[in-house]
């Protein structure tokens, strides 16, 4: 959720879009946002993967439009549990053996490096750290944030990454390392090197995105129970629609992208 909050102060929140596992595309309402935001859902399994994001990341190369991608190497939240098994399985393939992350799978990353080359200028490796205690679940759904939230961000710009499968996954694990080491060291010295801070968000427009939220959400429920039988079935049918298309991913084609097949002429 912090990405969200350094997307909303660097002004790219219309910009980011997330590689989340398949399940939470069926949480209810949520589910149906990840959908029309265009988020990328997948299984964990490669074969069934790789051509359903390799379809949607072709729809995110055209550069005009701004395009912040969230991809988490790991493909999963980081648990003691989880952090022994990966290191478990480090040890016997001989890969670096990691304290305060779970080692990155490498395919993913090097196909959005293949279908989005020429559109992006540059990888952000992100660190998030927390001050004490790293919050659960239930304390984001209940609001209860940690003390302090430290966030280490490192620009890579693309050129600098190898363009080879086998290159660039060494590349990653080795930028899993750094971010190891960064992490070891934030827990001995309370803070990452060369640390800034930023300004807290305006509690104005804090308070006049959450009025225009709640008071759209009041016109439709109200509309939704207090109107004519007709926009009663078109709010029903609405949401049997996304619950279908997020439930089979169905994807719609880009309008520009129609647009310009519908109008292409080929010179002969």
């Amino acid at each position: 959720m912090y990405l969200w909050d350094l997307a909303l102060r660097k002004g790219c929140l219309g910009s980011i879009k997330y590689i989340l596992k398949r399940s939470l595309m069926k949480l209810p309402l949520f589910g149906w946002g990840f959908h029309i935001l265009e988020f990328i859902s997948v299984d964990r399994k490669w074969e069934v993967d790789e051509p359903v994001m390799r379809q949607m990341l072709s729809t995110f190369r055209d550069p005009r439009d701004s395009l912040w991608l969230a991809l988490f190497p790991e493909g999963t939240d980081f648990t003691e549990q989880k952090c022994l098994k990966s290191q478990k399985f480090a040890a016997e393939v001989g890969l670096p053996v990691l304290t305060n992350v779970l080692l990155p799978k490498t395919r993913g990353f090097c196909l959005c490096l293949e279908v989005l080359q020429g559109s992006l200028d540059s990888v952000y490796d992100i660190t998030i750290a927390y001050k004490h205690q790293c919050p659960t679940f239930m304390d984001n759904v209940f609001g209860v944030g940690p003390s302090e939230v430290h966030i280490h961000v490192r620009r890579i710009p693309v050129k600098d990454i190898p363009t080879s499968d086998s290159e660039a996954a060494t590349w990653l694990m080795n930028t899993f390392q750094f971010k190891d080491q960064l992490l070891s060291d934030f827990r001995a010295h309370g803070h990452f090197p060369n640390e800034g801070t930023q300004r807290e968000l305006s509690t104005l427009n804090c308070l006049v995105n959450f009025t225009i939220v709640i008071s759209l959400t009041a016109i439709f429920t109200y509309l939704t129970f207090s109107s004519s039988f007709w926009f009663k079935t078109y709010v029903i049918l609405a949401c049997a629609f996304l619950a279908l298309v997020s439930y089979f991913k169905i994807w719609p084609l880009p309008i520009t992208g129609s647009f310009t097949q519908m109008f292409h002429f080929k010179k002969i």
